[in-house]
């Protein structure tokens, strides 16, 4: 009995390093599939206000490629992300890029989000485990809609 005193406090130092790479890697991937469904939606809401008829004075469509149109886009993609997305990095958000293709009405309109994920904890402990994981991740989703 005398001998075991400092068992526990030995068990618990070996046992730490791995329980907090667990608890940390829970709330990395936590975030980054949280980031990923915000991102779906963001390229959602920028495909629902691309997809609407629009016409200028002269009553001539105006193809969601048209850069005004864009403009209208992207500004809703960036609200929604600034709202919603979880980011450390405050130069990350800044790195978001969009594409929109489609242009004639019936055809669809395709909005592509991409936007580059940094990692906060599990590159460092990637590194004690022996593997390679980079800081950032691409997270990406596209929306196709019919366009009206």
């Amino acid at each position: 009995m005398r001998n075991s005193k400092g068992a526990a406090m030995i068990e618990f130092a070996l046992i730490l390093p791995l329980l907090a790479i667990l608890v940390f890697g829970i709330i990395e991937f936590g975030l980054i599939i949280y980031n990923k469904a915000m991102i779906t939606n963001a390229s959602r809401e920028g495909a629902r206000v691309g997809i609407v008829f629009r016409v200028d004075s002269n009553g001539d469509y105006i193809p969601p490629d048209d850069p005004i149109v864009k403009s209208l886009i992207e500004t809703r993609i960036n609200d929604y992300l600034s709202t919603y997305l979880i980011s450390f990095d405050p130069a990350a958000t800044k790195a978001i890029s969009t594409l929109v293709t489609g242009t004639s009405p019936g055809g669809e309109l395709k909005v592509t989000v991409t936007y580059p994920y940094k990692f906060l904890a599990i590159p460092g402990f990637s590194s004690i485990l022996g593997t390679t994981m980079g800081p950032t991740i691409t997270l990406s989703a596209v929306t196709s809609m019919r366009l009206e």
